[in-house]
């Protein structure tokens, strides 16, 4: 199957180029991820499609990881502070902080201990401390985002 998509050349608006997404096959098929057999824990494609990734700092990105890692099949889990900062490596109020911006950004819910990730609002909402939003034409490419994440 050939899917093709457009991006732009050279950051330009007006140039575009065809690319070819290719299918792959396994590398070590015997190793295949099955979610059936694991515990839990998924990220959504649209959290990178829909701008989330590009706009959470590292601190939200480290912890919306650590909360995906660790949930149930329902998104919810119960790490506390304590665990959470020793795990993580994160300052008190870093991971306050980041815990609020992602309730703000209704990726996750806290209550009394108890976190939900939740399913992926329709749009990534900007915040102060993210960056700034890119045009519909505009690409990042992977080193920008790791990048973006390493600040």
């Amino acid at each position: 199957m050939r899917v093709v998509y457009l991006a732009p050349v050279n950051h330009s608006v007006a140039l575009f180029t065809e690319h070819t997404m290719r299918s792959a096959n396994p590398i070590c098929p015997e190793r295949i991820r099955n979610i059936r057999a694991c515990t839990f824990g998924w990220i959504d494609h649209n959290f990178l499609h829909r701008g989330f990734f590009a706009r959470l700092s590292h601190e939200e990105l480290l912890l919306y990881f650590f909360l995906v890692t660790v949930a149930d099949k329902n998104g919810v889990s119960f790490y506390d502070y304590a665990r959470i900062g020793l795990m993580l490596q994160l300052p008190a109020e870093d991971y306050v902080s980041a815990r609020k911006r992602l309730c703000e950004r209704g990726l996750i819910a806290y209550r009394d201990g108890i976190f939900q990730v939740l399913t992926l609002p329709a749009v990534a909402h900007a915040s102060p401390a993210s960056a700034p939003p890119r045009g519909a034409n505009e690409f990042q490419t992977l080193k920008e985002i790791l990048q973006h994440v390493k600040q």
